[in-house]
């Protein structure tokens, strides 16, 4: 490929992922689902702006899989790694012997011959490890339960790819005769000149190396670079450790992205794990951008238009028959049904593996090449539809499941009547609930995730089971009693639907919001919550003031500037929620406020003297007390009546 060839394929690349992502995500539908919708736009059976080459870009582009595992060990230290041994193994490995098994029984059925079926189960029974772990990273649901199921499959099947390669030629029918048309297993096969023990040690010696290399050479290394001052000698370092670990894997056979993973866990606990993750990020992400471009370029949509029929039995077989495996599995490992949903979501499709094991059962001469290429049009459909799969789960299975069980969970019985209730005790309602416990202030809390509120209750605290939006659990929460309720659940959604219910069935009770922001603020003010509290504020003045401090201003200054900007901007909220319909005026508003409280506090700068005392003056702690961070002594009174 000469450099205008290049040059301009590079263009059709970021062209095709500047337009087609940001309108994939402004749609709901989230980055990789437009990545996709962009090849598939300029590949060869799209605008055919990109051709044959496409293939070899997609092999290319594998490399930010083997960026992104890296990243993803690095932020799992090696303890957090073992209590996951249980899953990779038990879940992981059930995972790919069920599959395979199925699969190969189907194709048998159809009547493929036993060594084709086989190595087609094989090839199936595998996920797209780079396509489901940016969904559930993009979607914040790497640390649930169901996240953490499909991780350790994921690992299990990297792992698994390592023994199908060796498997794939025992099934030849004509055994040999293929071994050198094969790309790149014949560069991986160096250590086969050796016997069977020796290939074993060679393959641990490898992952050893890597190991006490991470754990003693890497970081005195890391050093010597970080002295040099260079950002950029450090970032080609970070790319010349994932590149060369890849080197040495693929070289012993073993996955490169599984041997990059064990390094970044291994570099973990290393002080210089942020500067490699904030140096490498910004490859992974364009080559898994590049990676997911060349998946939808490759579907073969003149295949799939010849066989209509042929490809969606394949496709839909195969998600239904993996998302059958896969909540069963999930039931058996005890995963919660919201949770279990989203592991066989993320889990029902084929993966990239697919295409080189497919590839390499063709040159072995196991799969014939008619039966290949709908296979692998199909491993790439099943690819594409995964985030389309996540969204159907996410948009409207999980509304409904949660319905359902809460249904399934009878609501806790509450017998006490406590002056405060607390809806939701996540990160934020629980600060709440313990301030005011250590206070001798008691509170009735209520969160509707039951493995929450079990875990919480191992934990000591009395927290009720219960979905707060509902009126009739309020009541019996002891809400005609009750003087506050405070709205921290992490939905805004059901925030705003709390608040609603509150001041329909029980107008008494003050209520105390949680807000996300601006606009958040804005609807719960509108729907009658007296306090409204965006949850980044107070840590952001906070901050503010202590910098305004280290710079040199008096701690009494750089607060009082602080209490002036909450009072003005909590005011600016207020003023701006009866024009938030009308955006121009909106806007216009809230410029005009900004530069008021610009002007407001320079002016109180400006006014500062030398020979002012260092200390807190009378007036304006008066002041402060009236109208700043807390409410006056007339309200308090008014709602104890």
């Amino acid at each position: 490929m000469g450099g205008g060839q290049f040059f301009f394929q590079a263009f059709v690349f970021l062209t095709a992922a500047v337009v087609c992502v940001p309108v994939a995500k402004r749609l709901g539908l989230g980055s990789v689902l437009g990545y996709l919708i962009a090849g598939a736009v300029i590949g060869p059976f799209g605008l055919g702006l990109v051709g044959e080459e496409g293939q070899d870009i997609l092999h290319f582009a594998e490399f930010g899989v083997v960026l992104m595992l890296f990243l993803i060990g690095l932020e799992l230290e090696p303890h957090r790694v073992w209590r996951l041994r249980g899953p990779i193994l038990g879940t992981g490995g059930m995972q790919v012997l069920i599959t395979a098994l199925a699969v190969t029984g189907v194709a048998l059925v159809v009547g493929l011959a036993w060594t084709a079926a086989l190595a087609l189960g094989m090839v199936l029974a595998l996920s797209s490890t780079a396509i489901v772990l940016q969904s559930l990273q993009e979607k914040g649901l790497t640390r649930t339960a169901g996240g953490r199921s499909a991780f350790a499959v994921l690992l299990f099947q990297d792992l698994a790819v390592i023994p199908m390669l060796a498997v794939l030629p025992l099934l030849a029918t004509g055994a040999g005769d293929h071994a050198g048309e094969l790309g790149h297993a014949a560069e991986a096969l160096w250590i086969d000149q050796f016997p069977g023990p020796v290939r074993t040690v060679v393959v641990l010696a490898a992952v050893a190396g890597v190991v006490l290399a991470g754990r003693f050479l890497l970081g005195p290394a890391f050093g010597v670079i970080a002295r040099t001052q260079l950002r950029e000698l450090f970032t080609a370092a970070a790319l010349l450790l994932v590149i060369g670990i890849a080197l040495l894997m693929d070289a012993v056979g073993l996955s490169p992205a599984l041997g990059t993973f064990l390094a970044g866990v291994v570099l973990a606990n290393s002080e210089y794990r942020h500067e490699l993750e904030s140096d490498i990020e910004p490859f992974k992400g364009l080559m898994l951008g590049l990676f997911f471009i060349a998946v939808g370029a490759s579907i073969d949509f003149g295949l799939v238009a010849a066989q209509p029929g042929v490809i969606a039995a394949i496709v839909g077989s195969l998600i239904l028959l993996k998302f059958v495996i896969l909540v069963v599995l999930g039931r058996l490992f005890r995963l919660s049904l919201d949770q279990n949903l989203v592991f066989a979501f993320s889990l029902a499709q084929a993966g990239e593996f697919g295409f080189v094991l497919i590839s390499f059962s063709v040159q072995e001469g196991v799969v014939d090449a008619t039966v290949a290429a709908p296979v692998v049009a199909s491993i790439a459909l099943t690819m594409a539809l995964t985030p389309v799969l996540m969204l159907i789960n996410e948009r409207l299975v999980q509304p409904r499941v949660g319905t359902r069980r809460t249904e399934e969970r009878a609501p806790d019985e509450m017998d006490e009547q406590t002056p405060v209730i607390i809806a939701g005790y996540g990160r934020f309602g629980s600060v709440v609930g313990r301030l005011l416990s250590a206070n001798g202030v008691e509170a009735t809390v209520l969160d509707n995730d039951s493995d929450q509120v079990d875990l919480l209750r191992r934990m000591g605290l009395k927290v009720f089971y219960g979905d707060a939006t509902r009126h009739d659990l309020l009541a019996a929460a002891g809400a005609n009693q009750a003087r506050l309720l405070v709205l921290a659940l992490d939905s805004p959604e059901r925030n705003l639907a709390l608040c609603h219910t509150a001041r329909k069935h029980f107008p008494h009770l003050r209520v105390m919001a949680r807000a996300a922001g601006w606009d958040d603020a804005h609807e719960l003010e509108v729907a009658g919550a007296e306090h409204v509290y965006r949850e980044t504020l107070d840590a952001s003045l906070r901050l503010g003031a202590d910098a305004l401090s280290l710079l040199g201003q008096r701690a009494y200054h750089a607060i009082r500037a602080a209490r002036k900007f909450r009072r003005h901007d909590e005011e600016v909220v207020r003023n701006l929620a009866a024009m938030r319909d009308d955006r121009a005026a909106y806007l216009d508003t809230a410029r005009e406020h900004i530069r008021e409280l610009e002007e407001l506090l320079r002016s109180d700068l400006a006014e500062r003297t030398d020979d002012v005392d260092a200390g807190w003056d009378t007036e304006t702690l008066m002041e402060d007390a009236r109208s700043g961070w807390v409410k006056d002594s007339e309200a308090d009174e008014d709602g104890r009546e």
